[in-house]
């Protein structure tokens, strides 16, 4: 594939199922060169004959996603943007319509949940501080007064600022589909003192449930509807702690309780709601410290009348991939669990009983249930080594085909490998070879993290740089996702060691097992840790004709002040020692690099703050080694997955620029 043909990378999301199973509702978005966005809409599918069934596009907007039925299958909601361009949610008719708009949040919406009987919709939005953010017409940003930190955290990758716009719980009633549309009043000349009549946007006005300067993440309703569940995020203002409380938020204003307290020591990443009332959560256990956050082991947990307990086992099962959610069937729950480069579906019983659903060379990316006539039906969004997303029926089959397009653009699928390291681990990960005899340069790629894995799902960096005539390796180290929490925490405090071994020890075992692999001819490039990984990679091995370090952690003595993640991270991962932290800086061995480095970052990135790229930049420049620096303006630490698509077509064109210079083709 090219790099052009991002525009075939359709992505589906989470979908919603009908409580009869007759239907599923799910978005799916792909990059669109033209438009320089990401677009999608909803898609619906009907699930009564599988045997004959096709998707059909739901609504028209340039961006839907997010769809979420309403407990009687009647109504959809979903989030669009407004005519202001925020996000709001939108509610229509499942069979189809003109979707009406049910909320008009200043800073648009975050997460959303229907009330168990339909009838109101929970919601997070932020809430500016007055005079900022646009909250006064006309005034400038730049005129803004200035901000008081007091906290150890004052922004978010992707966000910007954070200590001046928290974010809020709100209720309110769910807009009928049906009801008259408003209309926009004609011009009127009124009375001195009086103001003219506005457009009416959306039918009832939102109940601020909480308030202060803290924010909460999520809500889920609790079975009667009376309350709803949200996690508190409140600023530090000493040290990090990540630890999270669990409180339940009276949807009558009377007030708050705590479900879960911090002296639980579980970082929550999601709740649900059994029919029972149970709730069931998502979440790792961070220590007495509330800092423990490497390999973090998430599992399943139940909250119970004196405490959680732990359904899973946190040193074998690994829930915590990105946008892993719970969904309750009947008295159990899926979860999706990662392993060795794939991600199944597991059932897990109240007892702990776990059960395979889904399984073998699938990404599965969400899901959802319900129970028929028939028994339990089940669909999930998921990825594979032909297609970037499609929706599949558990036990059924795929009743999608949104990989055809790509497929059309040619593609490799990967060989998987596995290889004994120099100390005897097994090391596993994949190689992609262009068709042909070869030899082929080589290119070794390293994943960011460091707790992710490289996956058996469609990637277009390596397809791109197959296409251009490149043998691409890639594998999972010691400190990778995927291998049990051991494998995870290996590295901890000590990176730059097994990690580096393992990474050279797959790419000399790769090229050992195939003769088409030139291994005189080699590359390597990572990002976010990956950078980090490559930075020091290039210091210590100097076989490589070039290096590409992207988006990298290269000096962790600065990291704490610029990243946002910098008041914990690197304290875990490197440590506090001055000496320790040195013994694994990228930026502290930066003069053995001879390597010629192509350094990539976004002017954005608040995870890996941009002057760890350009300090590394000017280092190499003022050591003589040959550098270039390529700055996207707009776009932070998401740029290869989420940024602009005619900055990721531009991306990949400067990185097979450099490739051909530094490791030419044939």
């Amino acid at each position: 594939m090219r790099a052009t043909d991002i525009d075939g990378l359709v992505s589906v999301g989470r979908p919603t199922l009908a409580p009869d199973g007759s239907f599923a509702i799910f978005a799916a978005s792909r990059p669109d060169v033209a438009a320089d966005r990401t677009v999608g809409q909803l898609w619906r599918v009907d699930l009564r004959n599988l045997a004959n069934t096709t998707p059909r596009r739901l609504t028209r907007g340039v961006a839907d996603r997010a769809p979420r039925l309403s407990p009687d299958g009647a109504r959809v909601a979903f989030v669009r943007s407004d005519d202001a361009g925020k996000g709001q949610i939108f509610v229509m008719d499942a069979g189809g319509g003109e979707p009406v708009q049910a909320t008009d949040a200043t800073a648009g919406v975050g997460s959303f949940d229907w009330s168990p009987d339909g009838t109101r919709l929970a919601y997070t939005a932020r809430v500016p501080e007055k005079g900022r953010y646009g909250t006064v017409e006309g005034r400038d940003a730049a005129a803004e007064p200035p901000r008081r930190i007091t906290g150890i955290r004052w922004h978010a990758n992707g966000l910007g600022y954070i200590i001046d716009r928290p974010s809020h719980v709100f209720v309110i009633d769910a807009p009928d589909p049906g009801a008259e549309p408003f209309y926009a009043p004609a011009p009127v000349v009124v009375a001195e003192g009086e103001t003219a009549p506005k457009q009416t946007v959306v039918a009832a006005e939102a109940v601020q449930l909480t308030d202060g300067s803290q924010s909460h993440q999520g809500v889920v309703f609790t079975v009667d509807g009376s309350e709803v569940l949200t996690l508190p995020d409140e600023i530090e203002s000493e040290r990090r702690d990540l630890r999270s409380r669990l409180i339940s938020v009276a949807v009558d204003g009377s007030g708050q309780r705590e479900v879960v307290g911090r002296d639980a020591g579980l970082s929550i990443g999601d709740a649900a709601v059994a029919a029972d009332g149970t709730i069931a959560l998502l979440a790792s256990a961070v220590g007495a410290e509330g800092t423990d956050f490497v390999a973090p082991g998430v599992g399943l947990w139940l909250v119970e009348d004196h405490g959680v307990r732990a359904l899973t086992d946190a040193e074998s099962l690994d829930f915590g991939e990105v946008d892993s959610h719970i969904t309750v069937i009947g008295d159990d729950f899926l979860v999706q669990n990662r392993t060795r480069g794939r991600v199944e579906l597991l059932r897990i019983g109240r007892d702990g009983a776990v059960t395979t659903v889904l399984d073998g060379d699938v990404e599965v990316a969400g899901q959802d249930a319900a129970h028929t006539d028939e028994g339990d039906r089940i669909v999930v969004a998921y990825r594979a080594p032909d297609t970037f997303g499609e929706l599949a029926v558990v036990g059924a089959g795929t009743v999608t085909d949104f990989g055809a397009k790509v497929q059309r653009s040619g593609l490799i699928v990967p060989t998987e490998l596995e290889i004994r390291g120099r100390d005897g681990y097994p090391v596993h990960g994949w190689v992609a070879t262009p068709e042909g005899e070869g030899p082929f340069p080589v290119i070794l790629q390293i994943h960011g993290g460091p707790y992710a894995s490289y996956g058996i799902h469609l990637f277009d960096e390596t397809q791109v740089l197959v296409d251009a005539g490149y043998a691409v390796v890639y594998c999972n180290p010691r400190g990778s996702a995927g291998y049990g929490r051991a494998h995870g925490r290996s590295i901890r405090r000590k990176m730059g060691t097994v990690d580096f071994h393992d990474v050279m020890d797959f790419l000399d075992g790769a090229i050992a097992s195939d003769g088409r692999l030139d291994g005189d001819r080699v590359g390597v490039m990572g990002g976010s840790y990956g950078g980090y990984l490559t930075a020091w990679v290039i210091a210590h091995d100097h076989r490589f004709a070039g290096a590409i370090v992207e988006r990298g952690f290269l000096d962790p003595a600065s990291f704490v002040g610029t990243s946002d993640i910098g008041s914990f991270f690197g304290d875990e991962y490197v440590g506090t020692d001055p000496e320790q932290i040195a013994a694994q800086s990228p930026l502290a061995v930066i003069s053995q690099v001879k390597t010629p480095t192509l350094v990539l970052h976004s002017e954005l990135d608040y995870r890996c703050p941009l002057e760890q790229a350009t300090r590394y930049y000017a280092t190499l420049k003022r050591q003589g080694v040959e550098a270039e620096m390529l700055v996207f303006p707009g776009e932070d630490h998401e740029l290869t997955r989420g940024g602009r698509p005619r900055h990721r077509v531009e991306r990949f064109d400067a990185i097979v620029d450099w490739w051909r210079r530094h490791l030419p083709v044939g």
